[in-house]
């Protein structure tokens, strides 16, 4: 998904938390007819955390009867989405042939390399009825010497990736390793991504990354002194030791990993070279991406 909205971002005044936060971004809000969607990287400041280059929380949106997420075909090169609903489902088609639902808890990783091109809408049968649609969808920057590999798509069960567990706590580990535990899901560079559901009072050590942002998606979690509100991310600082404590009932997300270094954003294309970027605007604009099997009456024109 594209042409969404900005972060803003704020400093971190209390002293005690503010050690192992080095700035809150706060995204904007944006309706897109009933269906709200918060960008918070990329931002003035805040290109990337480690090789995360995007980060949109989509919803929670509830859908009337003949209503839900129809985006058209749209390309990408030099990056890779993954997909993530806590509630819901998505239709994900692209010109690699593939047809696969999205539903909550699995994964759906797409990596455009050199370029691929889908679609997200909804199927007729979910849309003829009242739905609901909430999750994230990110974008990893892939290393410059694998950003123009052959495209692929990857499917994961929620029941492939490990849990962890403890008092009030369940820890999802959806990409990388954390507490001793690793996801099966490809990596083309060190990335983490830890999804992990708080009861109130509950406390949990944040896995360690060369770069991490913590997300919460609903409730309040604390660092010390330093509360952080639903729909904020805070950067956080070197510091191995962060230990959050939950306000609330919540759930948070924790992004990060090792920079894959500068890169160029354009619209749906993301590259180490700006030439391969103007080389994609010119190809979309030709006609030369394959089309989405089962989905080639429309297309999103390359924004003027």
């Amino acid at each position: 998904m594209s042409n969404l909205t900005k972060s803003t971002t704020s400093d971190c005044h209390v002293e005690d938390g503010c050690g192992a936060i080095q700035v809150i971004l706060t995204p904007k809000d944006k309706d897109l007819g009933g269906f709200t969607v918060r960008r918070t990287i990329p931002t003035v400041g805040h290109k990337n955390i480690g090789p995360w280059v995007f980060f949109d929380h989509m919803g929670p949106a509830q859908f009337e009867p003949g209503e839900g997420v129809n985006v058209r075909p749209h390309p990408h090169i030099g990056l890779a989405t993954v997909t993530y609903l806590f509630e819901g489902e998505m239709l994900h088609r692209d010109s690699l042939g593939t047809e696969a639902r999205v539903m909550p808890g699995d994964i759906n990783l797409m990596v455009a390399g050199r370029g691929i091109v889908h679609s997200e809408r909804q199927r007729p049968e979910v849309k003829a009825a009242n739905n609901k649609l909430h999750g994230l969808q990110l974008w990893l920057a892939l290393p410059a010497e694998q950003e123009t590999i052959d495209p692929a798509f990857y499917h994961y069960d929620q029941n492939q990736l490990p849990v962890f567990e403890q008092q009030g706590v369940s820890a999802r580990i959806m990409i990388g390793s954390a507490y001793g535990l690793t996801s099966p899901v490809i990596t083309l560079s060190p990335t983490l991504y830890v999804e992990a559901r708080l009861k109130a009072g509950s406390e949990l050590t944040l896995p360690h990354a060369a770069e991490r942002g913590l997300y919460v998606v609903q409730g309040k979690v604390t660092l010390k002194d330093t509360s952080l509100a639903a729909h904020s991310m805070a950067i956080l600082s070197d510091n191995p030791e962060v230990t959050i404590r939950a306000s609330e009932d919540s759930i948070i997300v924790v992004i990060g990993g090792d920079s894959v270094g500068k890169r160029f954003m354009e619209w749906n294309f993301v590259a180490s070279d700006q030439a391969l970027i103007t080389q994609a605007k010119e190809d979309w604009q030709a006609g030369r991406f394959d089309s989405v099997p089962g989905d080639e009456d429309e297309f999103i024109p390359l924004p003027r």
